[in-house]
C-alpha cells in the first residue's frame, strides 16, 4: 500500500513529479558510503549494541567484537566496542524514548544514527565548544557532560 502511494503519478496540471514524504525523507538521509572507515566501523558497532538492546541477544555483543576485530586500522578492538557502548548506554538513560537503529548491513541511517555521526564527526574535528552545543541539541542539558565524555573517549579511540 505504502509503495502505491508513493508510485503513484502526479496529475497533469500538478507540474513536475514530487517525492511522497516517505521518499523525501529518505532522499535527504546520509548514505553510509558517505563517512569516512572509523565512522562506519562506528555506526556498525552502534548498531549491533542497538540490536543487542533491542533483543537482549548476545549474538549481537559477538557479533560487535567480530566485527571490529575484523575492521582494518582498529588496533584496540575490545575498546572501541566498550567505548561505542558506553556512549549508547548514556544516550539511552537519557532520553525518553529508544533510539533508533537500522540494521547493520542497512546503507540508510536513521535519524538518530546520523545524529550520532554528527557527535562523532564533530568530537573527531576538536572544535571547542562545538561539541557541547550539538550534545546539548541532541540530550538536553540533563547528560551533557557524560555525552560529551563518552563520545570524546569513541572520537580518541
Amino acid at each position: 500500500m505504502m509503495q502505491a502511494i508513493c508510485d503513484s503519478a502526479a496529475s497533469p496540471e500538478a507540474g513536475p513529479s514530487r517525492l511522497c514524504p516517505l521518499q523525501a525523507a529518505l532522499a535527504t538521509r546520509p548514505c553510509v558510503e558517505s563517512y569516512d572507515q572509523f565512522s562506519r566501523v562506528a555506526l556498525s558497532l552502534f548498531r549491533f549494541i542497538g540490536a543487542a538492546y533491542a533483543t537482549g541477544a548476545s549474538d549481537c555483543w559477538e557479533a560487535a567484537y567480530r566485527f571490529a576485530d575484523e575492521a582494518p586500522g582498529i588496533s584496540d578492538s575490545p575498546l572501541l566496542v566498550a567505548r561505542a557502548a558506553a556512549l549508547v548506554r548514556v544516550l539511552r538513560s537519557g532520553r525518553p524514548c529508544e533510539l533508533c537503529f537500522m540494521p547493520p548491513s542497512c546503507k540508510r541511517l536513521s535519524k538518530d544514527e546520523a545524529e550520532l555521526m554528527r557527535l562523532l564527526a564533530v568530537a573527531r574535528n576538536k572544535q571547542p565548544g562545538e561539541l557541547e552545543s550539538v550534545v546539548c541539541q541532541f540530550v538536553g542539558n540533563e547528560n551533557e557532560i557524560a555525552t560529551t565524555r563518552a563520545v570524546n573517549a569513541l572520537a580518541c579511540c
